[in-house]
Order: C-alpha cells, then sequence, then structure tokens
C-alpha cells in the first residue's frame, strides 16, 4: 500500500507543476485551468484510494493468524478419516508453555496418553447441541488435550467467535477471550494428516461434520481454538484432524450458518452469538 501512496504523491507533484505551467501560459483562461485541475486531482485521488483499499483487504486476509481460507480446489482428494499406519496403543505427548492462559487451566498429561477408542464432548450452546465425538487414533494428543480442557470447565461460558461463510465453512470456538487470540497457556505439536502430508503443497478437502485444531502461522502451535466444518472445506493439510460432529450437531451448525455473518460479511463473529454454555465429556 505504501508504494501506491508514493505513487499517487508523485503523480500529484507532478500535476501540480503541470498546472502551475499552464496558469501561467494561460492568463486568460484560470476558471478552465481551475476546472480542469479539480477533476484532475479528484481523478488520481480516487485512484489512490482504491489502491490503497484494495491493498488494506488483501493484507488483513493474508494475516489471518487461524484458519485462513483458500479458493475451491475441485480436485483437492477427500481426507482420509483413518491414519494409513496405526500408531501403538499409548503415545507421549508435549505440551511446552506458551502465551498466557486466556483463563487459568493445568496442562493435560503427557504419558501413556491413550491412541485407542473414541471420547465424545457435548457442547451445549444457546442455539442449539453440537455432540462431537473425538477419534484418538488419529490424534491422540489433541483429542487429550480438548477432553482435559472440557473437564476443566475452560470451554464453559465462551463464544465460538469466528464463522466463515465462503471458500472454507466453519465455526470456530474455543477461546474464553472471544477474540482468537487467547488459548491455554500451552501448546502442542501438528498430528494427522500434517504427520502423513509433511512439505506436501497439495490441499486437501476436509469433509463435512469433521473437526480440526485451529492454530497459528507458527507451526505446531496448537491450543485450545478448534473449528468444525459444517460444509466441505479446502485446505492445506496441516490442521490436525481429530473428530467428527453428530447429526444433531450438523442441524444446529446449519441453522447457524444460515443467519450468515456480522455486517453480511463472510468471516466474522455469528450475526446471532453462539455461547457454549458447557461443555461435558461424556
Amino acid at each position: 500500500m505504501s508504494s501506491n501512496k508514493q505513487r499517487g504523491d508523485a503523480a500529484l507533484k507532478k500535476l501540480e507543476k503541470e498546472l502551475h505551467a499552464r496558469d501561467r501560459a494561460e492568463k486568460s483562461g484560470p476558471v478552465k485551468v481551475a476546472v480542469l485541475a479539480l477533476a484532475a486531482i479528484l481523478v488520481i485521488a480516487g485512484g489512490i484510494w482504491y489502491l490503497a483499499t484494495r491493498d488494506s483487504e488483501e493484507s488483513t486476509t493474508a494475516s489471518d493468524t487461524e484458519t485462513s481460507s483458500t479458493p475451491d480446489t475441485p480436485d483437492a482428494p477427500v481426507l482420509n478419516l483413518a491414519r494409513s499406519q496405526p500408531l501403538p496403543e499409548t503415545v507421549s505427548c508435549d505440551y511446552p508453555d506458551a502465551e498466557q492462559a486466556a483463563r487459568e487451566v493445568s496442562k493435560p498429561a503427557t504419558k501413556d496418553v491413550s491412541a485407542r477408542g473414541t471420547v465424545k464432548v457435548n457442547l451445549d450452546t444457546n442455539q442449539g447441541p453440537i455432540g462431537m465425538e473425538l477419534d484418538r487414533s488419529v490424534a491422540p494428543c489433541a483429542v487429550n488435550a480438548i477432553e482435559h480442557l472440557a473437564k476443566e470447565k475452560f470451554f464453559d461460558n465462551t463464544v465460538c467467535h469466528r464463522l466463515t461463510t465462503s471458500g472454507i465453512f466453519v465455526l470456530q470456538c474455543g477461546d474464553p477471550t472471544g477474540k482468537g487470540t487467547g488459548g491455554p497457556g500451552f501448546r502442542f505439536a501438528n498430528e494427522y494428516p500434517a504427520t502423513d502430508t509433511e512439505g506436501s503443497q497439495q490441499t486437501v478437502t476436509y469433509p463435512r461434520g469433521t473437526i480440526a485444531m485451529a492454530h497459528s502461522q507458527q507451526k505446531d502451535s496448537n491450543g485450545s481454538q478448534f473449528f468444525l466444518n459444517y460444509q466441505d472445506s479446502t485446505l492445506p493439510p496441516d490442521y490436525t484432524y481429530f473428530g467428527k460432529i453428530d447429526d444433531q450437531g450438523l442441524a444446529t451448525l446449519d441453522a447457524i450458518a444460515a443467519h450468515g455473518v456480522q455486517g453480511g460479511q463472510t468471516d466474522g463473529a455469528p450475526s446471532e452469538e453462539v455461547r457454549i454454555k458447557t461443555a461435558t465429556v461424556s
């Protein structure tokens, strides 16, 4: 945006010099010169405004620190919801310190974390229930973290701060601050499919009904935020998939999406607040 402004300023200065020269040469027509000057300045100023506005919007999109939308890719393969090679029965997880916790909470266990079976977490929201079945076999450390946070009431009375209705189709939750910047005070590494596609530039389709961890642009920066895909979403394969939404939950998400985003945008706070009253493990 700064280069556009510099070009615009240079053009205005050049124009002013030309107008001064013309003014001296055409003393008989001061009104005509003034009109031409005003018209030219308005045209250039309008161009500067357009370029500045366009670049600002692009920068906002590019600097998104959570899930980032990508153009629809018709041939993006659908994500396989099972690992090609199963994990051992238990794994070790690491949860190093990160930014200050948005809400006081302890760290999950790190040793002998199960990589078998599923865990059900029920989100009781003001818009309706959202049931989630978390799959330990694909992402045991993510499931371990989300289960732990739910048991410690980390998600209770929090809003789902982001709804996206174009490019990707997700509702994002898990930040007690409601701003998209908060976390649990620890982080953990990416799991499936990132571990199977290291370095791959190919996008994949996270199908309707899947759940994945949100993260910043830094590698292995998972925390407490997650997103619920209410339609197929095409994304890079570095968002850890860790479970599925039940049918009742999808009905709730469809109703939330139908209300759209605040201000008629395609990405931002839901037009009707979505608040998780409680998150319970069953």
